[in-house]
């Protein structure tokens, strides 16, 4: 599989919606899928870890907000790293780091070494992000960024697989075999992305500007190119109005995300008495169907849309995130655990239409010699939202003896979230056009 990644005609086609063919997004797709696996884990087999332990419902909803804010704290510098080194190789060697992080996770001896296991993990889990979306901006053109976007986004959501396996695995083997399995999956998905060719930043945007082909090789050649100072190029990255307006709003949608879907197999085991097994598998259903329906359905509209509508990749995102919203509110209302099912599952599947259409609007934005810190950005803000959502939920259950309580709490910031994304729609045109100009000059 060496040169996975090149153009399979020798010449980088502009006009084509995969220039060097599918194998990237696959093995990208891949990347975030065992990221997103080992990361929910922890909420299918969290129910016996505190059995376990016996730490608090507070405690427990510490542990995902220390290593968000561990995560944070390399957001920024992974983007520095995106834009100036192999993402390939910053990609490769992170998820090694994973597998190391998830096998210390399974052999923990007690909490606190276990909860320091997950703090690394989700620091290693966030460096790889920004030269992921950089990445796949350099291999696929704006015609096809939000089905590219949308695959490896929806892995962020498909971490429900994760959840199911947890619960299923730990039931039937004990909590630990859950964290053991999955550490051959990332040593073999580190060893894939190894193999991935590096494409040449910001050369299919100039393509497409131009409508030049280029050859293979020469597309292969990297030019050093000056950067500015890091603190230079991020003020030039968050004064582009669209990325401000998509990175808020997506930090208070997975505020609110974080925080209920953590708790919800906890939730089921607790208020409709069902078993830790039969808690994890329905929260990975409804995840896993929800977020895939709501990514086909959303990668259509963002195709249809896009071009046709006033920013309309952000109204079809905006629009679901703030329909989802309500209706996972009134899903938490019932009393039946097959209506609250299908609920959230069509909660998920309207939120989830944001995924390939917020994602490639981003990348469409922001020029090519910064994707990787417009992305880090992002990464920065969403980990930053969601780094509170378990806690707050966690310490209104302690509070109020109810996680529903603690879960209606985050559905506001959630609405918030649509909104603010309908927002930026004023600016997108604008902004867009100006990477085009940029890349032709």
């Amino acid at each position: 599989m060496v040169g996975l990644g090149s153009p399979r005609t020798g010449t980088i086609d502009a006009q084509s919606r995969a220039p060097f063919g599918w194998a990237p997004l696959v093995v990208l797709f891949i990347v975030g899928l065992v990221d997103r696996i080992e990361h929910n884990l922890l909420s299918g087999v969290l129910p016996l870890i505190q059995a376990e332990w016996g730490f608090s419902d507070t405690a427990a909803g510490s542990i995902p907000t220390a290593a968000a804010l561990a995560a944070a704290l390399v957001a920024l510098p992974a983007g520095f790293l995106a834009d100036r080194f192999s993402r390939t190789r910053i990609i490769a060697i992170v998820v090694f780091v994973w597998a190391i992080a998830t096998l210390g996770s399974g052999l923990a001896t007690g909490f606190a070494m276990f909860y320091m296991m997950r703090v690394v993990l989700a620091a290693a889990e966030n460096i790889d992000n920004p030269a992921s979306g950089s990445l796949l901006a350099d291999y696929y053109p704006p015609a096809s960024r939000a089905k590219a976007y949308g695959l490896t986004r929806v892995t962020t959501y498909l971490g429900g697989v994760g959840t199911l396996l947890g619960g299923v695995l730990a039931e039937a083997f004990g909590w630990r075999t859950a964290f053991l399995v999955m550490v051959v999956p990332g040593v073999l998905t580190a060893l894939l992305v190894w193999m991935l060719r590096e494409p040449r930043r910001g050369e299919l945007d100039r393509l497409v500007a131009s409508g030049e082909p280029v050859s293979a090789a020469a597309g292969a050649q990297q030019v050093k190119e000056a950067k500015p100072p890091f603190w230079s190029q991020f003020g030039q990255v968050i004064r582009i109005p669209t990325l401000v307006f998509v990175c808020i709003g997506l930090s208070f949608l997975t505020l609110g995300l974080a925080g209920i879907f953590y708790w919800m197999p906890t939730l089921m085991v607790r208020d409709y008495g069902v078993s830790v097994g039969t808690a994890g598998s329905l929260s990975g259903l409804i995840t896993i169907v929800g977020t895939l329906t709501g990514t086909l359905v959303g990668s259509w509209l963002g195709r249809k849309w896009h071009g046709t509508r006033k920013g309309g990749r952000l109204l079809a995102g905006g629009s679901g995130i703030t329909a989802g919203s309500l209706v996972l509110a009134g899903a938490l209302s019932t009393d039946s655990i097959g209506t609250l099912t299908v609920l959230i599952m069509l909660s998920s599947s309207l939120m989830s239409i944001a995924i390939p259409n917020m994602t490639a609007c981003l990348a469409d934005v922001v020029s090519a010699s910064a994707r990787g810190l417009g992305f880090a950005v992002l990464q920065l803000l969403i980990t930053a939202g969601g780094a509170f959502g378990s806690l707050v939920v966690g310490i209104a259950s302690d509070q109020l003896g109810s996680l529903v309580g603690g879960m209606y709490i985050l559905v506001i910031p959630m609405v918030v979230g649509g909104l603010v994304t309908l927002g930026a729609r004023a600016s997108f045109e604008r902004d867009a056009r100006k990477v085009m100009d940029d890349a032709r000059s």
